[in-house]
């Protein structure tokens, strides 16, 4: 690891200590070539001219580096259709530690090199099911999940620090609960990492035409076991043994953290306490410094009391925030850091 990257994750971890706000999520795009039935964002991607440009976001970059050192995941949609992402992907390196999410399918050798050079700390590939013709069905792409698994090759073979930067990403819903130990031997194949989110079904615009549903039967202590069996799984222990609290009865979870530690800012720069929340926006970071979007949402627009989702951006502030806990840190340091 470079010194520059050894003193990012340094400022990380004491922003932590510090219970500075540390996780933003960033949507540079809503703009998609899958249609998941569980996603809402591609009917209504907007057209490119009206997205954050790449100087929106070296501007958001360095007002977000006066407040701490950020978890960024870029997210979209679909990022790979912007055109301007390893520029995007560079003006969130140069302060933080960007996290890259996507389906796979625009995914080239080319690209990946220009990804890890512009700073890229880690990415994930989208794979909900291990056989190939539900995962196509279920994004609505022919080809998708042979795209996805090429795409987890490529960033493999360039990522700088091997298999620790790389991992596949499922969405755990009713649809694949059983699925997940074949994914595991998949991804363990592929010499990857694997990492899981609950779906969500409650959120803004969530759930109202989806088929798909929470899983129906207890699944924490398969989890549980499933981590200790398969050393990629790349998982909090905290989040993996709250999916049954979550299941049976939400409201014995802890209160939510975002809006305070973590926020959402979307394709057009409108601020809001988290993704499942994007209709409560508190300004845009067009119009107003960050700063001041951010106050203005501590003060009255947090989503503590939610209990909506389980996703795992939520486990990383259950597990990191308010100083973190002690098996939030020790799962940090080993298990999320695991070569």
């Amino acid at each position: 690891m470079s010194l520059a990257e050894l003193r990012r994750d340094a400022r990380f971890a004491a922003g932590l200590v510090a219970r500075r706000p540390f996780q933003v999520l960033v949507q540079v795009t809503n703009r998609c070539n899958a249609t998941c039935s569980f996603c809402d964002f591609w009917p209504n991607g907007a057209h490119p001219r009206e997205e954050l440009t790449a100087d929106d976001f070296r501007k958001l970059s360095a007002e977000l580096a006066k407040i701490g050192t950020f978890l960024i995941s870029i997210e979209g949609g679909e990022p790979f259709v912007r055109q301007d992402l390893v520029e995007i992907v560079r003006a969130f390196g140069e302060h933080h530690v960007p996290l890259l999410y996507t389906n796979g399918w625009f995914v080239t050798e080319e690209k990946v090199k220009a990804l890890f050079a512009a700073g890229l700390a880690q990415v994930g590939v989208s794979i909900d099911y291990s056989e190939a013709a539900r995962h196509d069905a279920k994004r609505g792409l022919k080809g998708g999940t042979e795209r996805a698994w090429q795409a987890v090759d490529l960033f493999r073979k360039h990522a700088p620090h091997g298999n620790r930067q790389v991992h596949v990403m499922t969405v755990l819903m009713r649809d694949n609960q059983n699925d997940l130990e074949a994914l595991l031997k998949q991804s363990a194949a592929h010499d990857v990492g694997h990492c899981l989110t609950l779906i969500s079904t409650q959120g803004y615009r969530r759930g109202k035409d989806s088929p798909d549903g929470v899983p129906d039967v207890s699944l924490s202590p398969q989890l549980l076991s499933l981590w200790k069996q398969y050393p990629h799984f790349r998982m909090f222990r905290d989040y993996l043994g709250s999916v049954d609290t979550f299941l049976a009865d939400r409201s014995q979870l802890p209160a939510c953290q975002a809006g305070t530690q973590s926020f959402n800012i979307d394709h057009l720069g409108n601020v809001s306490p988290c993704i499942e929340k994007i209709d409560r926006r508190f300004g845009n970071v067009r119009d107003e410094p960050l700063a001041a979007i951010l106050q203005r949402m501590r003060e009255g627009g947090t989503a503590r009391g939610c209990q909506d989702c389980w996703t795992l951006c939520r486990g990383f502030n259950q597990s990191l925030g308010q100083g973190g806990t002690l098996k939030g840190w020790m799962d940090l340091s080993t298990r999320m850091r695991s070569a």
